[in-house]
């Protein structure tokens, strides 16, 4: 395999030199206030295997630059609401090359720094989906 240009460890690490991150006890704190919006990136299988945040939207990640831009067929409402989006994936690597990716279109965004995957343990509440039977 030829070596790559650009790992995946430093594109993490360069996207968050220059994006807000939020540590998940700050974002408990949040959770109440109207005007922020958590967004879930992580895969339709890890909400329903791990949970998710109560409260928060879904937006998968192969979809998000597609959903924030009012220019695209996919648009979604929501990102046009004059809110706080904090975007969050399971360790905080996909939150913050999209967070980055999503302030290079002009969206202003932040991430859950440590993302999912420390939530509980900072005492964040977990909700489940419904199980079908």
């Amino acid at each position: 395999m030829t070596p790559l240009k650009l790992s995946s460890k430093k594109m993490v690490a360069d996207a968050r030199a220059r994006i807000e991150e939020i540590e998940s006890t700050d974002l408990i704190t949040m959770l109440d206030n109207p005007d922020v919006v958590v967004v879930d990136i992580r895969d339709v299988r890890e909400r329903q295997r791990n949970g998710y945040i109560p409260g928060s939207f879904h937006a998968p990640r192969g979809m998000i630059e597609f959903w924030v831009d009012p220019d695209s067929p996919y648009f979604k409402a929501i990102f046009g609401e004059n809110k706080k989006f904090v975007f969050h994936c399971a360790s905080g690597w996909r939150s913050a090359i999209t967070t980055a990716t999503l302030q290079d279109m002009g969206f202003d965004a932040a991430h859950l720094k440590e993302g999912f995957s420390t939530w509980e343990k900072h005492g964040g509440p977990i909700e489940f989906p419904d199980r079908k039977t």
